[in-house]
């Protein structure tokens, strides 16, 4: 009597109960998603552990429904199809941070805002302004700024780097506003920044410990 073949590299980690070709080329599609310069089968095949054969077969079904795209120069990136699968994803990401914004709106009486790194640029996904305060500086959610301006393109960066921190800015973005902002860098396959905007000289003793509180809790909402 032989042992049943073992599962190798990532595959020990499957549950017995999932479709373990299912999960190879989800596993495929979230690496052609997360590269910025595109991959080969072979570069897939070495990173996932798997033969070559089967990842041309994963990808040949992945390109059949557009999931995945071949380029000229033999590169896969992400393909049009994946727009459909993420057109209500924004609406989710704001019903899931809108209490946590909500909460750390009131406690600071400053506007608080989601921003994912959307290519080069910053978007604002939710803002929610606080309802106590006198003034505040108004922010639209579906705004968008260039990564390298401001705290916000700076928290989204280091979220895709995979590092938590926090930064703060002022009048970068707008003349008169400072800005405190948290990276999620727990977020598989997409950057993710939460934080705060407010009047220039406004008192802001303490507000990072707090962002950065927000932003563990509702990455770790995220993720559940």
């Amino acid at each position: 009597m032989t042992d049943a073949p073992q599962a190798q590299g990532p595959e020990r980690s499957r549950s017995s109960e999932t479709s373990q070709t299912l999960s190879r080329g989800l596993d495929v599609l979230a690496l052609v998603c997360a590269s910025d310069t595109g991959l080969t089968p072979a570069q897939i095949a070495a990173e996932l552990e798997l033969s070559r054969t089967i990842v041309y077969r994963l990808v040949g079904t992945l390109v059949e429904h557009r999931l995945v795209r071949r380029n000229a120069d033999g590169l896969l990136s992400a393909g049009l199809g994946t727009l459909a699968l993420t057109q209500n994803f924004a609406p989710t990401l704001r019903q899931g941070s809108h209490e946590i914004l909500e909460t750390l709106a009131e406690e600071l009486g400053a506007t608080a805002h989601l921003s994912i790194a959307d290519g080069d640029e910053a978007l604002a996904v939710a803002v929610v302004e606080p309802r106590s305060t006198t003034f505040h500086v108004s922010y639209r959610p579906g705004s968008r700024t260039p990564l390298e301006l401001g705290a916000v393109g700076q928290a989204l960066l280091a979220a895709r780097h995979g590092e938590r921190k926090t930064f703060a800015s002022e009048g970068k973005i707008v003349a008169g506003a400072c800005g405190i902002v948290a990276s999620l860098p727990g977020i598989s396959g997409l950057a993710c920044a939460l934080g705060v905007v407010t009047l220039a000289g406004t008192d802001t003793a303490g507000w990072d410990a707090r962002v950065r509180a927000a932003a563990v809790e509702l990455e770790a909402l995220l993720n559940q």
